[in-house]
């Protein structure tokens, strides 16, 4: 009896996703985490897009997809809660005080953390439980020149940088590179750096956690000739057609129903004025052209997904892989200016500096509404894709339970057995604000206890089980996702005491995050800023305000 009570005993302290599907006990997974960058909901082949995605298509069908991830509506803001597992809005983004990141937490427990790509804040990862960090500490950058400085014999990139002391930096581990030198295109950059890990520890026993933070398709649209060419006249019968065709393959997809999700009407920031003239044909051509090159860097986003799946088979370290894949915003309906741009050089190319626009980043959305930055589903709304042979079967169905990127964590330490914090040295660390998705992998129910919440400039929203409130300014509008996930119709004005309820939950939720009161502009309450008799604690505050702002890409 003592040896069956031992024996029950291991069996219980084992992480329960070696039980998953019936799978056998097996030692952790590898993981492998992909984030790009302002790519739209719409855009991979498997959730109805046009491009040439067949190696994420491929994770798609082989494991778990899900129709409503959410990020939090920016790149940097959505980068933080990735690593952390808590709302930005709990920490300083420019260094995640009172945090523990994902390699802090998976490090003690034997993994291998390595972290290639953008980051978007201050600090290097390798100071915080990462092994090995490469990539850009900043937001944006040239994707064939990502020191913005001028090559001898090579054009000039978009200008950005002229001054080489204000070039952002770009780290090997603890070392400052200027990346040009090795790097052609960043989307493959990153991955030559994965790989060389990957190959380095091949014979290594231990697990790895790898995050593949991809800074392509953002901004400036920039790619190679060659996968440019595929898409020539793929889009030259503009936004509406394209938007439509995407449409109609959600449907056929399952992802989509027509009578829950209806295609709304196209809209803008601002009304096209009577007077405006229709596109002569050679600003119609220049449009598609924006849109072929973006479609280019998704495709070359998924070659490297590719790359990385055909390592971890040559390795025989791929069914005990865990796979997954997001974007950190939706569409980007931005039009950034660059101070030096080459009006003679090809569309694409180094010396370019171009971004695709509203209207297409509508399309990349359909069928949601609204774009990166706002809390509609448009912003907010992710593909999110889970791959794991060992331990979860293919589900053919959607996944519609609500998710986050704040998930990820709670989902990683129940699967590996870690312990959060882990060996974060950050003071006063909150518990995990999300909920472990281990479940949803398994077909069943995610445990999750609160709404999910979210707050990025002038949007906030709050996802309570079918409800949905949001807003981008004062006013809070209702839907039901049940019913109505492309946001169409407002119930707020017949459900008052429901707006009233949830109006408190997330004001709730605010003052547990940042300490003050909302006052409407996601600040510091008023009153702080009407004390005068702490000049430092003023001074503090300014400080990590602008550092916060200089986030802003």
């Amino acid at each position: 009896m003592r040896k069956v009570a031992m024996l029950l005993s291991i069996l219980i302290g084992l992480p329960a996703v070696l039980f998953a599907q019936g799978a056998k006990p097996q030692t952790k997974p590898n993981i492998l985490i992909i984030l790009v960058d302002d790519m739209g909901y719409s855009d991979l082949g498997c959730y109805g897009g046009e491009i040439r995605t067949p190696n994420i298509d491929k994770l798609a069908a082989n494991g778990v997809k899900f129709s409503q991830m959410h990020n939090c509506a920016k790149c940097f803001p959505s980068r933080a809660s990735l690593v952390t597992g808590l709302y930005f809005q709990r920490t300083e983004v420019a260094n995640f005080s009172n945090t523990a990141t994902l390699g802090e937490v998976l490090k003690p427990v034997g993994y291998n953390t390595w972290w290639s790509g953008k980051h978007h804040s201050k600090f290097n990862p390798v100071t915080r439980g990462f092994d090995h960090y490469y990539g850009m500490i900043g937001g944006a950058e040239n994707h064939f020149n990502p020191w913005s400085v001028e090559i001898p014999g090579e054009p000039s990139p978009d200008g950005k940088a002229k001054d080489k002391a204000k070039v952002k930096p770009w780290m090997d581990d603890t070392k400052k590179v200027t990346p040009w030198q090795t790097v052609k295109y960043d989307t493959d950059g990153f991955t030559d750096k994965a790989l060389e890990w990957l190959d380095d520890s091949k014979k290594d026993k231990k697990p790895f956690l790898l995050y593949m933070a991809y800074t392509a398709p953002h901004y400036p649209l920039q790619a190679w000739p060659e996968d440019i060419a595929k898409y020539k006249g793929v889009y030259d019968g503009g936004y509406d057609a394209v938007r439509e065709a995407r449409y109609k393959r959600q449907i056929q997809l399952g992802l989509v129903d027509p009578k829950t999700s209806p295609l709304p009407p196209t809209e803008g920031k601002k009304k096209r004025k009577m007077s405006e003239t229709p596109l002569s044909a050679e600003e119609l051509r220049v449009e598609a052209m924006k849109m072929e090159i973006y479609a280019a860097m998704v495709d070359r986003v998924d070659q490297n997904v590719g790359r990385l799946v055909n390592k971890l088979k040559e390795q025989g370290k791929l069914d005990n892989t865990i796979i997954m894949f997001m974007s950190d915003n939706g569409g980007c309906a931005e039009t950034p200016k660059s101070g030096d741009v080459d009006s003679t050089a090809p569309m694409g190319s180094v010396a370019t500096y171009i971004s695709y626009g509203q209207k297409w980043a509508t399309v990349s959305n359909t069928p949601l509404r609204k774009w990166k930055q706002d809390s509609f589903e448009g912003g907010t709304g992710s593909p999110f894709i889970v791959q794991w042979p060992a331990s979860i079967k293919p589900q053919t169905s959607w996944n519609r339970q609500p998710a986050h990127l704040i998930d990820i964590m709670p989902t990683l330490v129940e699967i590996t057995g870690a312990k959060y914090p882990g060996n974060s040295k950050e003071a006063n660390i909150k518990p995990m604000d999300g909920a472990s998705l281990l479940p949803a992998f398994k077909a069943q129910s995610i445990a999750r206890t609160q709404p999910i919440f979210f707050q990025f400039s002038n949007g906030s929203a709050v996802i309570d089980g079918q409800w949905k409130m949001v807003r981008d300014s004062k006013t809070w509008e209702l839907y039901d996702m049940a019913t109505d996930r492309t946001e169409t119709r407002n119930l707020a004005d017949q459900k008052p005491e429901l707006v009233q309820k949830m109006d408190a939950q997330w004001q709730t939720w605010w003052k547990d995050c940042t300490g003050n009161e909302w006052d409407g502009n996601g600040k510091k309450d008023k009153s702080d800023k009407k004390d005068k008799s702490d000049k430092k604690d003023k001074k503090d505050k300014k400080d990590k305000k602008d550092k916060n702002n200089e986030m802003e890409e």
